[in-house]
């Protein structure tokens, strides 16, 4: 009897607890037109978007009122080019001797939560030591905020290539690195390599298709794989239901990359016209950065903060990344949003809106690709990228209409991921 009697007890106090949000949005930008809608209550139940109503409405006494009416609202922002677990300064290259996997975790919760309040709800990490796969896990369980991660573990490279993660170390510190380390030298290591990954738990494959800035090592642009390894990584790749994201700044290695099949051609700054028509005739995404090379080129200036090599590395490139994305865009070629956050600090990532605007992107394409088109590119454009009935409920809000003053995405006032406020 008392069993009998427990079940309909429990179904009431869910019933009682449950609570809806009814969100009062005063302009809703939809992504998709670059319109702006007025007046809309957004009813989000658990992590879910329920409904989209006209006017403003109210639930029931237990369900939650959120005033957005002086707010432009919009689906939380997606970045596709992070290292969520670093933070780049004149230290990170000693980091690596001094600091334990631990140290390196309990910081990248740090850099979650701040990429989290800055309104970007999504992030596809592009490389760290391995601690990414954990932050993911952890921000899944509840046990940390931050962004909905998407992570590659650790990036793929040649022998000394961008992403050798003994660059620049003492000689007898070398060692070989091989698939496991995520160092590749021929296609039967290219298939171990993306195997490990998976084996690894990552969601996604990078390569350093060439040199990059920021590793101890002479050349940031020339060719680091064969095209062979790298149709190799991508057919591997699918096999394990992994999209592959390709670094690179040099043309040849970018050429070889698209030829090769990778989905996406980060940073592109040194981007010849063939390549462009290729990008375009293949369906394959270029990824700006500007914000780094924006960063990397201030701070070069700063003596001691680099070391030489990559300060070198750093004046000749970063100044012409914004106008290679210019060239790109007049070409048509077909583009995501991302930033490399973690080689500027972390909760910054919306001032690469402000940088696309000055390469000649209005800030409503800019927004598409940070969201319809990123996600997209994630295999999740049924559940993220845009305020639906029945997407999960990542909702942003700003002061004003982005359209009139870029600076407003830089702050966010509020934040909802899977139907959870986090600030407000």
């Amino acid at each position: 009897m008392k069993k009998l009697l427990f079940l309909p007890l429990f179904l009431i106090s869910l019933m009682v607890f449950a609570q809806d949000h009814y969100l009062h949005c005063g302009t809703i930008v939809d992504v998709a037109t670059g319109k702006l809608i007025t007046e809309k209550t957004i009813i989000v139940s658990g992590d879910k978007i329920k409904a989209i109503e006209s006017g403003y409405l109210s639930g029931t006494a237990n369900d939650i009122n959120i005033d957005l009416k002086n707010s432009v609202v919009m689906p939380g922002l997606i970045d596709m080019h992070v290292h969520i677990e670093s933070e780049f300064g004149p230290k990170v290259y000693m980091k690596r001797f001094s600091d334990n996997e631990a140290d390196t975790a309990f910081e990248s919760t740090v850099y979650a939560k701040k990429t989290l309040m800055a309104g970007f709800t999504t992030v596809r990490d592009l490389g760290g030591s391995g601690v990414n796969i954990s932050l993911r896990k952890a921000i899944n369980k509840g046990i940390v905020d931050g962004p909905r991660i998407f992570t590659a573990g650790k990036a793929l490279a040649t022998t000394g290539g961008h992403a050798d993660p003994t660059n620049g170390v003492n000689k007898k510190l070398l060692g070989d690195p091989g698939p496991k380390e995520g160092v590749v030298n021929s296609v039967e290591d290219a298939k171990k390599a993306v195997r490990q990954r998976y084996k690894n738990g990552a969601d996604v494959i990078k390569i350093t298709a060439t040199g990059g800035v920021l590793s101890v090592a002479k050349s940031g642009q020339n060719p680091q794989f064969t095209i062979e390894e790298i149709k190799a990584i991508v057919s591997t790749a699918k096999d394990y239901g992994f999209s592959v994201a390709a670094h690179a700044h040099g043309d040849e290695g970018m050429r070889r990359a698209v030829l090769g099949g990778v989905t996406t051609i980060e940073h592109g700054t040194l981007m010849g016209e063939e390549t462009m028509k290729l990008m375009i005739e293949k369906e394959c995404y270029l990824i700006p950065t500007i914000s780094a090379g924006k960063q990397v080129a201030e701070k070069a200036k700063v003596p001691g903060f680099f070391p030489e090599v990559v300060a070198k590395k750093a004046l000749e490139i970063g100044p012409l990344h914004q106008a290679a994305i210019n060239r790109a865009y007049k070409k048509g070629v077909p583009m995501g949003f991302g930033t490399d956050a973690g080689v500027f600090p972390h909760g910054m990532n919306a001032i690469e809106f402000g940088y696309l605007l000055e390469a000649g992107i209005p800030v409503m394409e800019s927004l598409k690709a940070a969201t319809l088109v990123n996600a997209r590119l994630l295999g999740m454009e049924n559940q993220l990228g845009q305020l639906k009935e029945g997407f999960l409920a990542d909702i942003i809000a700003v002061a004003e209409n982005p359209k009139n003053n870029v600076k407003t995405l830089e702050n966010v006032r509020f934040v909802m991921k899977g139907g959870t406020i986090y600030k407000q």
